[in-house]
């Protein structure tokens, strides 16, 4: 009998954790997988959902896709056949290369996000569509791109906040619009708990992390830019206001500093239904700093989600709480480009011959875009899931059934999208390949291990583009570069001292042994090389020059906002087709405040209808002051075919932000009734 043994990796999926993980393999095969006890982040525990579904569905050879097929039915059929890989790319390539050559490389739409989030996986097929010329549904307008539009005007960067680490020094951390407790588990387990400062967390909804804060502003959805103004009027009130580093860093406070004068506790309340005390309070302990304030991907998936973002820049940048031991800002950190950028510079871009600028359009857009039969003639779909994740899903879905939309994915599983594909290719999982990963929160780099052999005949992501270039005839040589060359390169330019198989060994490193002060320096890659309240360039693109003190119009006629976060039991549509996290998650419910189910005479356990102009769901209604009046809350992600063909997406208008091009799904709007 073989003895067992244990392999450290790291978790890629799309979340702030990373945690470190350990596999344990007997007689060659994976037994359990479990959270590594020597890393900082998982401490030997894996969050629930992913100790689930890695012990599940991820090693259930009847769950995955093991062979290359080829539809056998009408497209959302299931029906497919055994196709050889030869075959299979042969088809692919052949449909491609004509596509591109009687009408154009443009009507080829490629579609990707973070079904996995290792580094070569995650970037190193865009090398083959930058070389096609093929269309890319931009991937963050599904997510996050007002964030990253907002802070980028700002501060010319979203992707560079605080070190968790310097949490230890804050006398308070913000968390707006961010759930810890389920996007961010061990952050909420350990890193919020373990903090001597106060946790105030800003959020329409009473999630866990909120209810275990020491204060919750249950703000009205769409007031968060009104409610920043209300803070900054308070720190200038209270002489609370760091004249100096304005002075030194910020451009543009006296451009907003009537609108600061002007929003008065009184105002402030009146626009986010917020008690006056309550708003003054926080406000002030923030202020008072050392504080970090952490903005949520949630917060500005509003229509005015930009201008939320830039009102709530305005925090850190006017009380002076950046660059010092305690405070800062953080949407998203780049890790591997902040350790890079603390010895020598990274060497991981894809070479200049693959990155020709490639037309893209929004994912708000292909709903619509995918119904025009002159105008896309395939679609490739890799790391994600869109007849599960994306608007206006009805429409989404009669766009997949064309007959003569030739329809590639690229999964793990069958997923709804699959259902609709022409060829189906199968996907190695994390588990099977060597690669990088790190956290987006924490700046930590982990290996990623090939713990065993690919399931039947699936391959890592690269390799499947590496093989279909090569079908295609591609002579790049960006296009064929091997994993290990890639991995070593990759670490050379983190400049770590650490070889790929001594990152193996150790599972993880840090990119420095204290907690980094990023821009302690005061400059910052703007234009004025200062923090720009007051945007020339947002100007120029069509946006007001300052954030604007709004709040978004309450739902009128007896509609409801819609809220639909991230789920507790999964990793955005990842997971939803695990039995046993299927049953922890149970039926789809809504809640609804006391107030306004008292109005309707709707009882806790009842199914309702919710609806609008794209469509009508029915769900189970909880009575539950978790959201505010006027406000729905039902979480997204179920796979639509667990769930008789629909999800929460089904109601999802594709209404794009201010900036951006991005999802404002959070500004839905629907009427609830009794079915």
């Amino acid at each position: 009998m073989c003895p067992s043994q244990t392999l450290k990796t790291t978790c890629p999926r799309d979340c702030y954790d990373g945690c470190g993980i350990e596999v344990v393999r007997s007689e060659g095969k994976i037994s359990r997988v479990l959270g590594d006890p020597g890393h900082p982040i998982s401490r030997g525990a894996l969050c629930s959902k992913c100790a689930i579904a890695y012990n599940g569905v991820w090693l259930d050879s009847d769950a995955r896709l093991l062979h290359p097929m080829r539809r056998s039915g009408p497209k959302g059929s299931r029906r497919f056949e055994r196709i050889s890989w030869e075959e299979a790319l042969a088809e692919v390539a052949d449909k491609l290369t004509r596509i591109a050559s009687e009408k154009s490389a443009e009507a080829i739409l490629h579609t990707h996000y973070t079904g996995t989030c290792s580094w070569i996986a995650n970037s190193f097929p865009n090398r083959f569509f930058s070389r096609l010329g093929a269309t890319e549904a931009t991937p963050d307008t599904i997510c996050n791109n007002a964030g990253h539009l907002a802070l980028e005007y700002v501060f010319g960067s979203s992707d560079q906040g605080f070190d968790p680490r310097t949490a230890k020094d804050a006398q308070c951390i913000v968390l707006w619009g961010a759930n810890p407790s389920h996007s961010a588990p061990h952050a909420h387990k350990h890193w919020l708990k373990e903090t001597s400062g106060q946790v105030v967390v800003i959020d329409p909804v009473r999630h866990e992390t909120a209810a275990e804060a020491d204060l919750h502003l249950q703000v009205l959805p769409g007031s968060d830019a009104a409610l920043a103004f209300g803070f900054m009027h308070i720190a200038r009130r209270e002489n609370l206001l760091d004249h100096d580093y304005i002075l030194r860093s910020v451009l543009g406070y006296e451009e907003v500093e009537a609108d600061i004068q002007a929003a008065t506790p009184e105002w402030t309340s009146e626009k986010t239904g917020l008690d006056a005390g309550l708003i003054e309070e926080a406000a002030r302990v923030y202020a008072r700093g050392p504080s970090l304030l952490w903005l949520g991907q949630g917060l500005q998936r509003q229509p005015s989600g930009g201008n939320i973002f830039r009102a709530c820049a305005m925090l850190p940048a006017l009380t002076g709480n950046i660059g010092k031991a305690g405070s800062g800002f953080y949407y998203l950190n780049d890790g591997g480009e902040i350790i890079a950028s603390q010895g020598s510079p990274p060497e991981w871009s894809e070479p200049e011959e693959a990155s020709a600028q490639a037309p893209s359009i929004s994912q708000m857009d292909v709903p619509d875009a995918l119904n025009e039969p002159d105008r896309f003639k395939a679609y490739m779909v890799w790391n994600c899931n869109p007849a599960a994740s994306n608007p206006a899903q009805a429409r989404m879905l009669t766009g997949l059934a064309r007959e003569d939309l030739f329809t590639v994915v690229i999964d793990c599983f069958q997923t709804d999208t699959a259902n609709y594909a022409d060829i189906v290719l199968p996907a190695a999982s994390f588990l099977e390949f060597d690669d990088l990963a790190g956290s987006y929160f924490h700046l930590i780099v982990g290996a990623q291990v090939k713990c065993a052999e690919p399931m039947g005949e699936s391959l890592p992501n690269q390799e499947i583009f590496r093989r279909l270039a090569r079908a295609m005839g591609f002579e790049e040589s960006s296009l064929y570069h091997e994993d290990a060359a890639m991995l070593e390169s990759m670490l050379e330019g983190l400049g770590l001292g650490l070889s790929f198989d001594e990152l193996k060994e150790k599972g993880w490193a840090r990119g420095s042994d204290e907690p980094l002060l990023l821009w302690s320096e005061g400059r910052f890659p703007t234009p004025s090389g200062k923090i720009e309240i007051a945007s020339a360039r947002a100007e120029a693109d069509g946006h007001p020059r300052t954030p604007q003190p709004t709040a978004d119009p309450r739902p009128q006629n007896g509609r409801f906002r819609l809220l639909s976060p991230a789920s507790k039991w999964l990793m955005n549509s990842s997971y939803g087709n695990d039995a046993h996290v299927q049953k922890l998650m149970g039926a789809p419910t809504v809640a609804i405040h006391p107030r306004d189910a008292r109005r309707l005479g709707i009882q806790d356990g009842e199914e309702v209808a919710l609806s609008n102009e794209a469509g009508r769901l029915s769900l189970t209604a909880i009575v539950s002051d978790i959201v505010p009046p006027s406000s729905l809350l039902s979480y997204k992600s179920r796979w639509p075919g667990a769930e008789g063909g629909s999800n929460i997406n089904l109601l999802h208008m594709p209404r794009k932000t201010d900036m951006g091009e991005s999802t404002s799904v959070h500004g839905v709007e629907v009427t609830l009734s009794r079915p």
